[in-house]
């Protein structure tokens, strides 16, 4: 089956170019188009997509807040990939912290593209590890430690926060297992569980609350 696409920007030259890539792929699929959020709500509510390509800054409703609204319960819920002119934004930061699975420049390349809106779908954060964790630092690191956010690290065991806090320092599942002396399944395993007691969805997310919570200094 292939993969259902929702496109929100407030330029239709950016929809137009974004389009013409998606749709000569075989396994991607434009499904619909919107240039503010109250729009891309409606439109995501009609055609159910799996991932949304959103941009932050638009007239009226922005992204972060559509992106915040997709997540209200009680509706299917698809991965948001934020749209950005600028790595380092605080507006993507923001987005992230909405619930988006990861971000894309404007104008990324045509594979990176497909290749993002690939992984999302697959369940996983966009993989740019050195921007994402630069912005994420940027951003949260230079904050105060939350006290609610390091509460909720509660529930994990000793051994998952090791992994959390690796994870936000930006290693990966095999650099994980080197420094843990773990295979890369039991990471994975690690993984699973803190995503899963902490209700996240992705390493974004847990990365965000790595910093939040202090782990990362």
């Amino acid at each position: 089956m292939s993969i259902r696409v929702v496109l929100v920007d407030d330029q239709a030259l950016v929809r137009t170019g974004f389009r013409m890539i998606l749709d000569e792929t075989p396994d991607i699929e434009v499904v619909g188009e919107a240039a503010d959020g109250l729009a891309a709500l409606e439109v995501i509510g009609r055609v159910h997509p799996d991932v949304v390509l959103m941009d932050v800054r638009m007239p009226g409703l922005d992204g972060i807040e559509a992106t915040r609204r997709l997540r209200a319960p009680g509706r299917p819920v698809p991965r948001v990939i934020i749209l950005t002119t600028f790595d380092l934004d605080e507006y993507v930061f923001a987005g992230l912290r909405a619930g988006a699975s990861g971000f894309l420049l404007k104008d990324t390349l045509a594979a990176d593209l497909l290749a993002a809106v690939r992984v999302v779908a697959a369940g996983e954060a966009v993989a740019a590890p050195t921007v994402t964790r630069r912005l994420i630092a940027h951003f949260a690191g230079t904050g105060p430690v939350l006290p609610d956010r390091a509460d909720r690290l509660a529930p994990l065991t000793a051994r998952e926060r090791e992994v959390l806090t690796l994870i936000a320092r930006g290693l990966s599942n095999a650099e994980i297992a080197a420094a843990l002396h773990l295979s890369e399944g039991t990471v994975k395993t690690h993984i699973g569980r803190i995503l899963a007691k902490l209700n996240l969805r992705d390493r974004v997310q847990a990365v965000i609350l790595g910093y939040e919570a202090g782990l990362v200094p």
